[in-house]
């Protein structure tokens, strides 16, 4: 089992920033690949960004590239979502997740994940 718990959220202004964290835990032999989703209410859950084993290689959703950076400690067991000029249209549940192979951004390619931390952008 692996066991993934993101923090960091809250309740930010427009324009503001927030750096979430996912700690690892549990039956991990070696770093896997990581990724960020959220769910937006009354949404489908969307893919955010991506982060291979090694960090070197990062992928984002066009509407967070330039304002959001992906990046992982793997001696500290954590990935981070680093989120800068936040939107009001940022607002959603954020979950941290483990891919397992294919395209990086569909949901069903991850099989852990997080229970989701809330961030909220006022305007």
């Amino acid at each position: 089992q692996v066991q993934l718990v993101e923090s960091g959220g809250g309740l930010v202004q427009a324009g503001g920033s927030l750096r979430l964290s996912c700690a690892i835990s549990g039956r991990t032999f070696s770093p896997d690949a990581m990724g960020w989703f959220r769910q937006a209410p009354g949404k489908e859950r969307e893919f955010v960004a991506h982060i291979i084993w090694s960090g070197i290689v990062t992928y984002y959703a066009a509407s967070v590239k330039g304002r959001f950076t992906i990046s992982r400690d793997n001696a500290k067991n954590t990935v981070t979502l680093q989120m800068n000029s936040l939107k009001p249209e940022d607002t959603a549940v954020y979950y941290c997740a483990r891919f397992r192979g294919g395209s990086y951004s569909y949901e069903n390619n991850y099989d852990y994940w997080g229970q989701g931390t809330q961030v909220t952008v006022s305007s």
